[in-house]
């Protein structure tokens, strides 16, 4: 029998060229490529705003048989560019369900590609680094490789890259859902809660979820905020949000605006991925573009003050030097995987921020607690 005709391609700028079947939008698109190895929650990764400005290559490779449904996006749409799979996505099989994968990225102009090794793609990834790729899907099979190759490499990369500009929200709002559980799915915060202001440098839902069930009345302002806007909501405390590209970029304006709030109030400080490098930037260290990054759910990271290890979900590819954490700055977690900075706080405030991702939203819960922190933190400086 002879082999149907590949409808899919991903192009490398090295020249490399993966065929596939494609499913989702027709086009093409350009990005940079990384790996996520995550078991469950695809479509939480796909609308996770950190991966804008990157096609996402799964690892494993049941990936759509669950379908989609509404409740786990984490975004009103997908953030990442396109996606890679070993295996085409079958019809889906879950009762929560309420559509399929490849209907669900048509309908938001992204791209899929299934076929495709995805063990070597990674193995090159991690050897060689995030590369830049151009990923094209023609239903009648025709593409031209090298315009393709071409787009991979006048992609101008993630470096000094502020993204958080374009995935934040538009102006302010307030958030008071509450994270899924049976029977009712998700509820609302009923009861006055402590007053938090949560920057949106990308945030997902389920991070602003957990803060309202951890006791937190949420307002969540733009990036752009300013540190007087912060104030004139009389806060209790101050969450810094994941978000996308070069924390360097982001804080040309973010940095400022911490270090005023910083100054101005003693109010608990509590940053996750890009706002833990943003945070590391306003006390004084600095960040890095790492290889190929860390996106996954079983990363494991040990917390340097209780020696307990906890396994978490994580997507960054930028990190905090800690060679460059100035005094007073404590380093309290690090990676199990490369010894890399997961973690600070100050020595003598409530202010601290952690890499990972404690919602886990996909992943494990084990770090879930940091929300419950954050609370007592308010609770503790109003007493």
């Amino acid at each position: 029998m002879p082999r149907p005709r590949p409808t899919a391609c991903l192009a490398l700028a090295d020249g490399t060229v993966f065929y596939g079947t494609g499913f989702g939008a027709v086009g093409d698109t350009k990005a940079e490529l990384c790996f996520n190895t995550a078991m469950t929650g695809y479509q939480e990764i796909m609308t996770d705003p950190s991966y804008a400005g990157q096609i996402v290559t799964f690892t494993f490779p049941h990936i759509g048989n669950t379908g989609v449904t509404p409740e786990d996006d984490e975004t009103a749409a997908p953030f990442a560019a396109g996606m890679v799979v070993k295996w085409d996505p079958t019809e889906p099989s879950n009762w929560r369900a309420t559509g399929d994968l490849h209907d669900w990225l048509r309908r938001h102009d992204k791209i899929g590609i299934g076929g495709v090794d995805t063990r070597r793609l990674t193995r090159a990834i991690r050897m060689q680094g995030a590369p830049h790729v151009a990923l094209a899907h023609d239903p009648e099979g025709n593409f031209d490789i090298e315009a393709l190759v071409a787009q991979a490499r006048a992609f101008q990369g993630l470096e000094g890259r502020d993204l958080a500009r374009d995935v934040t929200c538009a102006q302010s709002y307030r958030w008071d859902e509450m994270l899924w559980a049976w029977p009712d799915g998700y509820t609302r915060r009923e009861t006055p809660g402590r007053r938090v202001v949560a920057i949106d440098y990308g945030a997902k839902r389920n991070i602003l979820r957990s803060l309202a069930s951890a006791g937190c009345d949420v307002t969540v302002l733009p990036a752009s905020a300013s540190a007087e806007d912060v104030l004139a909501l009389e806060p209790e405390g101050l969450f810094l949000s994941n978000g996308p590209g070069d924390p360097a970029a982001t804080g040309t304006y973010a940095v400022p605006m911490l270090q005023r709030v910083m100054e101005s109030s003693d109010m608990p400080v509590f940053g996750v991925c890009l706002g833990h490098q943003l945070l590391a930037l306003a006390l004084g260290a600095r960040t890095v573009k790492m290889n190929h990054g860390h996106h996954g759910a079983n990363h494991p990271v040990k917390d340097h003050e209780t020696g307990k290890v906890e396994i978490t979900s994580m997507n960054h590819g930028f990190t905090v030097d800690s060679q460059t954490l100035p005094s007073g700055v404590v380093e309290t977690h690090t990676s199990l995987f490369d010894g890399s900075n997961c973690g600070i706080r100050l020595a003598d405030r409530p202010v601290w921020s952690v890499q990972y991702h404690p919602e886990a939203s996909p992943g494990p819960q084990d770090s879930y607690y940091l929300f419950q922190r954050f609370a007592r933190a308010m609770e503790t400086r109003s007493a």
